[in-house]
């Protein structure tokens, strides 16, 4: 028999044999008693198993412990590293400073909050777009932005407009002007608009269709006269007086009513005069200053506000959110008379930095490079005339040769299709078709949409000369209409079919000029005015985002 003690601690076992003896009944004597035991042997057999059994832990905790990561620090002192630094070996410059850098380290470096902000963009056909941008950014920087995302043409027309459904007003947001400060000052159920405004710098090109003579005038004299070639430059420079002055309805506050009286708008604010058309200090009232307050167009018509005439504007302080009752509401006689308050308003307020936003989209064209203009590609590049009436082909040099060689082409792939028509029905895809429906891909044509809602779009992208659009005409249903901008009024053309030959054309002036289709007679028109009032100039078109 055989009598063993089996000690564990932890992880390591230590197995040690006390006793050992057999028993045999031939062999041994008898039984044994406790004090046969040696008690000193096992003790010291105890404490050496003891001390093997800590020995092993210690050297288990060592290995342990190398085998953690240790803590590195992510900066170290310059002063130390020069001081452990053997003098003997060359300084070695840091290849990766960045990632020794909290600053430039992604990893060390501390969490940063974004300074970008969320604004979404309304299109005219009710889509939005949410663009993050920062709070520096400026509405041309945005309206850039957003032609690059909707592939548009980029030029200087568009712009974002601060519309307020609720007050029925609206605006054109400056260039200038920051974003993320006008949002905050806009209501929950206010947004933003995307579209194309001519008539944003235009006073810049024509001032005096903007700025009637005797609407304008200057505080020190007593004509009122000012010469035309100095009319912008009395409006930009900040030491010259110019005043607009002119009779305008204003809106009695808390009432349905309004009282017509005789306004002047000067750099100082807007004042009327309490005494018919006298200018004294004495006989003028304040009514709003240009510092903190914009100018809105109201687009609700005369119902909302009891208008006397179509022509509102309003004159909205900066503070005010969706209270109408802060509105400063004002009624012009027509169009041109709003046009040159609202104008002059901007003006007044801005002065030269309009001027310098009007600047730099034509200072960037001027400035453009051949590699930065629009590269055609380079099969067109490398397209040349050539005359295969010959045996062989040969390049045709003259510029003059080659013109009239594609006005005989021309009238011969006509002849060819007149012949074509003559002898059968043509197909789906044949140019005899084909121009009737071509026009529908056109970003001037806008298919079935009703006499109001072409005035709505005019007024909305600004009434400049040579502003159209094409529509289906309402009353034939063969037929088309032009409506065109001209003076600041909207006027509206016929587009007649006719038929020679066979074949139908289209005609603004009863078949004296003819066209095979709508593209062909507003290039035509483009570049000549023909019966028009102007030639055609700036396409209505509507943006989809």
């Amino acid at each position: 028999m055989k009598l063993q003690l089996r000690y564990s601690a932890g992880a390591c076992n230590a197995s040690l044999s006390l006793i050992s003896f057999s028993l045999c009944p031939s062999r041994c004597p008898p039984a044994p008693t406790d004090d046969d035991v040696d008690l000193e042997q096992l003790v010291n057999d105890m404490n050496s198993s003891m001390e093997s059994v800590y020995s092993t832990q210690a050297d288990t905790v060592e290995r342990l412990r190398h085998s953690q990561p240790m803590h590195i620090k992510a900066v170290r002192n310059l002063q130390e590293e020069h001081q452990l630094r053997p003098a003997s070996l060359p300084a070695i410059p840091n290849p990766f400073p960045e990632l020794c850098s909290p600053t430039g380290s992604p990893i060390l470096s501390p969490i940063q909050t974004s300074d970008n902000h969320i604004v979404k963009v309304w299109s005219e056909d009710g889509a939005g777009k949410v663009v993050e941008i920062p709070a520096d950014m400026t509405a041309r920087d945005v309206c850039q932005l957003l032609v690059y995302k909707s592939h548009c043409l980029d030029d200087s027309a568009w712009a974002l407009v601060e519309h307020h459904p609720i007050l029925g007003i609206e605006r054109c947001v400056e260039d200038h002007e920051l974003v993320v400060q006008v949002q905050a000052s806009m209501s929950g159920d206010s947004k933003f608009l995307f579209r194309k405004n001519y008539a944003k710098y235009e006073f810049f090109r024509n001032p005096l269709n903007f700025f009637p003579e005797q609407m304008v005038a200057f505080c020190q004299e007593s004509d009122g006269s000012i010469p035309p070639s100095q009319l912008l430059q009395n409006f930009l420079n900040s030491s010259s007086c110019p005043e607009i002055q002119g009779y305008l309805y204003v809106k009695e506050p808390g009432r349905k009513s309004w009282k017509k009286l005789y306004m002047f708008l000067r750099r100082s604010g807007l004042y009327y005069s309490t005494k018919g058309t006298s200018k004294e200090p004495r006989h003028l009232q304040v009514l709003s200053d240009l510092e903190d307050s914009n100018v809105f167009t109201v687009i609700t018509g005369r119902k909302l506000y009891n208008a006397p005439t179509d022509y509102q504007f309003c004159i909205k302080p900066s503070k005010v959110r969706s209270d109408c009752k802060e509105l400063k509401m004002l009624c012009a006689e027509d169009e041109q008379s709003r046009t040159c308050w609202m104008t002059a308003f901007r003006l007044f307020k801005y002065g030269i930095v309009l001027y310098q936003s009007y600047n730099v989209p034509q200072q960037r064209k001027s400035n453009l490079s051949p590699f930065t203009a629009p590269v055609r590609s380079v099969s067109e590049n490398s397209l040349v005339a050539m005359d295969f009436s010959g045996r062989t082909g040969r390049v045709i040099d003259n510029p003059i040769e080659a013109q009239s060689a594609a006005l005989e082409e021309g009238h011969t792939w006509r002849k060819r299709s007149q012949r074509m028509n003559v002898l059968g029905s043509p197909s789906p895809l044949h140019p005899s078709s084909l121009s009737t429906v071509i026009h529908r891909t056109q970003v001037w044509f806008h298919g079935r949409i009703m006499r109001e809602e072409a005035h709505k779009m005019m007024i909305q992208q600004g009434q400049v000369d040579g502003l159209f659009l094409l529509r289906d005409s309402q009353s034939n249903p063969k037929a088309f209409v032009l409506t065109l901008c001209h003076h600041q009024k909207i006027k509206h053309f016929q587009i007649l079919p006719c038929e020679e030959d066979g074949q139908v054309f289209f005609s603004l002036d009863d078949g004296a000029t003819k066209f095979t289709d709508l593209i062909h007679l507003v290039e035509f028109y483009q570049l000549n005015r023909g019966v028009l009032p102007c030639k055609l100039k700036h396409q209505c078109t509507a943006v989809a985002l």
